[in-house]
């Protein structure tokens, strides 16, 4: 999440005043900037020492944490709103993390890179594994354990018993909602328990 129109877009998908757990938090700057212009509460969940640093200089509250442990720590429904933005494909867990991500909070978002879009495709044509913003590794040096697309996401949210709320795609800050698994270098999904 770097651009502020991407920033934007993601934020606006949380309501006004919720309680919100952010997972993979970062620095914390998704939260801070929800608690002042949304007034929304909540924590950050960080495992980066310097990250938590960062967010607690910010005034966000966060929990060191290795989310391959899960969330057990949280009871049903804790929160409004769970954000799990480019998380997911550095997990072990995949669908243990979207299942309790979808146990501890009404609302779930996720995002991540979206293998998919064209260039992605044209790299792997061309034989070799695609380096974009949204994938900025080489393929011996990512964090991402696995990669996924706009469709794989929709199926695995069937599989886990999820109501997608709202989806639609991000590249370079603009919402892509024609074809966004073509056309999107970021998938975003909204979602709830079925």
């Amino acid at each position: 999440m770097t651009s502020r129109q991407t920033v934007d877009a993601i934020a606006a998908l949380v309501p006004q005043g919720s309680h919100v757990l952010d997972l993979g938090c970062g620095g914390g700057g998704l939260l801070a900037l929800l608690q002042r212009e949304r007034g929304c509460s909540g924590y950050g969940i960080e495992l980066d020492d310097a990250k938590v640093l960062d967010c607690l200089q910010r005034g966000v509250n966060v929990v060191q944490r290795n989310l391959e442990e899960g969330l057990s720590i949280f009871a049903d429904n804790s929160f409004d709103v769970v954000l799990q933005l480019d998380t997911l494909q550095n997990l072990r867990n995949t669908e243990a993390m979207l299942r309790e991500t979808a146990r501890v909070g009404r609302i779930g978002i996720v995002s991540f890179p979206n293998f998919a879009h064209w260039p992605n495709r044209l790299s792997v044509l061309r034989g070799r594994m695609p380096v974009t913003k949204a994938l900025p590794y080489q393929w011996y040096d990512t964090p991402n354990i696995r990669v996924g697309t706009f469709a794989d996401f929709e199926v695995l949210a069937e599989q886990c018993g999820l109501r997608i709320l709202e989806a639609f795609g991000l590249h370079e800050g603009c919402v892509v909602r024609q074809w966004p698994n073509l056309m999107a270098s970021t998938a975003v999904f909204k979602f709830e328990r079925g």
